[in-house]
Parts: structure tokens; C-alpha cells; sequence
């Protein structure tokens, strides 16, 4: 797994549990001294490792674990991937276009990456739905990630699950709808206006 991923799974366990948390997990997880550098790529089985050890920990169930933490991910993944966006795509525009842009990227660029498989079928202009396959079975860190570039576009995005791989599966289907977005002359404070986007 990409070490952006266990970089910044540090930076939210810090955030959300105070200091000193991400070294306990480690030594709960077996992994006590492990670095994690943000280029670079770790075996799935200590990601997996971490994220069972945090949700027992927290008593956070994992899947709501992986959606707090994808929406916590979605700011780094557009500082270090919006650069092969177009600058007029919105959130389901990304969706359709992860896979032949930033997953290409990644799997050219580190030989041993492996991004989930993701396929898209656009439904409307405000609706795609997302088939995820990966080994890994993180589909929920994919719903958070969706959910964080909702709101990093301002839009109110909903998730609903209609396959699941951990309910047998072979793949999951999501299908994601923009239900509202915010204008960007739409004032935010007193005095303020929002940033455009």
C-alpha cells in the first residue's frame, strides 16, 4: 500500500486521539519502531494490522473507522494528486476519471503500487456509480475519500452500497449522487465570501 496512506493514517489517529496514540498502536500491532514514509510502499498486512488495532482501540467499528478516516485523507490526496485533475471537474467527474488519471500515475510511477481496481458508470450528470475491487476489501476508505471531495468541492454527496465484498461479493457496486452543491459567490460569515474553487 502507497505510503501516503500509513503517513497520513498517523497524522489522523494524532489528530483524532492525541500524541503519542500512533506509537501505542504500533506497539499493539506488533509494528513498534515502524516509519512510514509518504513515498514508498508497505505491505497491506500492516495497514490492515493498524486499522483493526485503532478500531479494538477506539472501539470504533472499522468500517466507520475507514469513513472518518478517507474523509480525513481526501485534503492530501488533492495536494499531492489535483495536479492531474482537470480544473472543471466536481467530485463525480473525479470518480469517473481516478482510474485512467491518478491510479495510472501511481502504477507508472511505483512499480509495485496497487491501487484498487476501479470502474465507473456514469448515470446522469449528478450520479455514477463506482464498482471497487481490491484484495484489500477497503471500500468504506473509498466512500470517505468521496465524502471528503465533497466537501473540499462543496457539494453534498450521498453514498449507498449496493454490492459489498464483505457480504460475499466479488466486487463492491457504490453509487454516488451530488444531492447539492454551494455556489461559489455564496457567503460563508459576515463580510465573507466563499472561495472559489
Amino acid at each position: 500500500m502507497h505510503g501516503i496512506i500509513f503517513s497520513e493514517f498517523r497524522n489522523y489517529v494524532e489528530a483524532t486521539h492525541g500524541k503519542g496514540t500512533w506509537d501505542v498502536l504500533l506497539t499493539k500491532a506488533n509494528l513498534a519502531n515502524r516509519v512510514y514514509m509518504p513515498v514508498g510502499e508497505y505491505p497491506d498486512t500492516e495497514m490492515i494490522g493498524l486499522v483493526v488495532t485503532t478500531s479494538t482501540t477506539t472501539r470504533l467499528p472499522v468500517a466507520e473507522l475507514l469513513e472518518d478516516f478517507g474523509m480525513f485523507l481526501s485534503p492530501a490526496l488533492m495536494k499531492t494528486f489535483g495536479h492531474l485533475l482537470q480544473p472543471q471537474w466536481r467530485t463525480i467527474d473525479v470518480i469517473e476519471h481516478t482510474e485512467a488519471t491518478v491510479h495510472a500515475v501511481i502504477r507508472v510511477k511505483n512499480t509495485g503500487a496497487k491501487p484498487p481496481e476501479l470502474q465507473t458508470l456514469r448515470r446522469s450528470k449528478d450520479e455514477i456509480l463506482l464498482v471497487y475491487s481490491s484484495p484489500r476489501k477497503m471500500c468504506s476508505l473509498a466512500i470517505g475519500i468521496v465524502k471528503g471531495l465533497g466537501k473540499h468541492f462543496r457539494e453534498d454527496i450521498v453514498a449507498s452500497e449496493n454490492r459489498c465484498m464483505h457480504k460475499g461479493a466479488a466486487s463492491c457496486e457504490i453509487s454516488f449522487r451530488r444531492v447539492r452543491s454551494t455556489p461559489d459567490w455564496v457567503t460563508v460569515g459576515k463580510g465573507q465570501m466563499a472561495e472559489s474553487v
